[in-house]
């Protein structure tokens, strides 16, 4: 557990902000699955994102769109058993709270009553802010997230860097703004330039959570698949792997075909 939380047995959203006023970085990865949770939970992390890129990682959809309220459900309950410490964010999937704040607040009951998870993210900004003050009025902590927001990416047409034009940066900070002042514990800013995302996180008093947004937030989110070199083809710049588990893995698979069709395995000490 980080330095500020040690004494405590689970992360928690006042925890988050106390972290950010004693400078202390935070630090976020997805998980999807019991076994994944247990271990990023066990070493130590502070939060973990159910997030809605297991239609990509776990399901191999070229977007996050076609997963669904159900599915996130089912992952999330999947990782809530896994974790003991981490503050534990589910991502609200696409057409689960866009322009109806009564659903929105449905589908985050549905996510925390039936998974166990700890509180929702949504994506955007104004346009979504009557769903997140409707979520939050209701008890439901709500974490925001601006810049690229992968629901969105038909309307954007790219995953390039997002608020690179003086427009657009203004309408991200006066959306962190919102988010902040409808009650938001946190903001995730995706693959956006470091210098914007360093403003709004000392303009903001809630954490700001980077991914592509530079070092200047109050703390970074990957993906784990990502991270452990699970995935392969992914490759933007701000993904630093720390273990090549593709490789392993394959050659692991390889040796264990040799091994069964060589009849070396299983051998005198592998069998009753």
């Amino acid at each position: 557990m980080s330095a500020v939380s040690k004494d405590a047995k689970r992360m928690t959203t006042h925890t988050l902000k106390r972290m950010k006023d004693a400078g202390e970085k935070i630090t976020m990865l997805t998980a999807y699955d019991y076994s994944m949770a247990t271990i990023i939970d066990d070493a130590g992390i502070d939060v973990i994102l159910v997030g809605d890129s297991a239609s990509n990682v776990m399901a191999g959809h070229e977007t996050t769109l076609p997963i669904t309220l159900d599915q996130m459900i089912y992952h999330a309950s999947s990782v809530i058993r896994g974790v003991s410490k981490a503050l534990v964010v589910v991502d609200l999937p696409f057409g689960t709270y866009q322009g109806n704040s009564e659903k929105a607040l449905s589908s985050a009951i549905r996510i925390m009553k039936e998974s166990g998870a700890h509180s929702v993210k949504l994506e955007g900004g104004l346009e979504i802010i009557d769903s997140v003050k409707r979520i939050v009025s209701a008890g439901v902590p709500v974490m925001g997230h601006l810049g690229l927001t992968p629901q969105s990416i038909y309307k954007f047409g790219t995953y390039t860097v997002r608020a690179r034009e003086e427009e657009e940066a203004k309408k991200l900070i006066e959306d962190a703004t919102a988010l902040e002042e409808a009650g938001v514990f946190g903001i995730v800013m995706e693959k956006i330039p470091a210098a914007l995302a360093t403003k709004v996180t000392k303009n903001v008093s809630i954490p700001t959570i980077g991914i592509g947004a530079g070092s200047g937030t109050d703390g970074q989110v990957l993906v784990s698949h990502d991270l452990f070199g699970i995935t392969k083809q992914f490759n933007p710049r701000f993904l630093r792997r720390y273990l090549d588990l593709y490789s392993d893995m394959k050659n692991a698979v390889e040796s264990y075909i040799k091994d069964v069709k060589s009849s070396d395995f299983p051998n005198s000490k592998e069998q009753y």
